[in-house]
């Protein structure tokens, strides 16, 4: 076998691997759609705190130690008027007029407090975010989910 016959041969299987691996990889991607992979490059819940720290003694100080992050993977910035966020119980809070810029995070609090570039409070005098399972919720100004987080042990739906 000469050089040439087996660099051939080599380069021809590299292609055909490569072809296989295409052939199984675009199904998997193409099976949910640009929704699925929009859903990851852009808006996710990507941090949570359920159980604020120390007691939970429903001071204002303790409810805002309950939080969920929002981040916008995007490069783009995203308007989330009318998006919603809700828990296990149907307990939903709506966004304002905010803007999350491109690659940004904005925390969302269960008590009172000034709204800001960074924070968001829900203005509640009560626990949203079950300490032990829960499911928060994101949903865009359509009524789509754009994302969840579970914790915990899963409820019964």
């Amino acid at each position: 076998m000469t050089l040439a016959s087996s660099t051939r041969r080599i380069a021809a299987t590299v292609l055909a691997a490569g072809a296989v691996v295409a052939a199984v990889a675009v199904p998997a991607s193409a099976d949910g759609g640009d929704h699925r992979h929009h859903q990851r490059s852009q808006v996710e819940i990507s941090r949570v705190q359920a159980d604020s720290p120390g007691r939970d003694d429903g001071s204002n100080r303790s409810l805002n130690a309950e939080w969920i992050e929002i981040t916008n993977n995007s490069r783009h910035g995203v308007n989330l008027k009318g998006w919603t966020l809700k828990d296990e119980d149907g307990n939903r809070y709506r966004f304002k007029d905010i803007r999350l810029g491109g690659r940004d995070t904005i925390r969302i609090h269960t008590g009172h407090g000034r709204d800001s570039r960074t924070d968001l409070f829900q203005d509640r005098d009560d626990y949203v975010w079950d300490n032990r399972s829960d499911t928060a919720t994101l949903r865009d100004d359509r009524g789509r989910t754009v994302d969840t987080e579970s914790w915990g042990r899963h409820h019964r739906h």
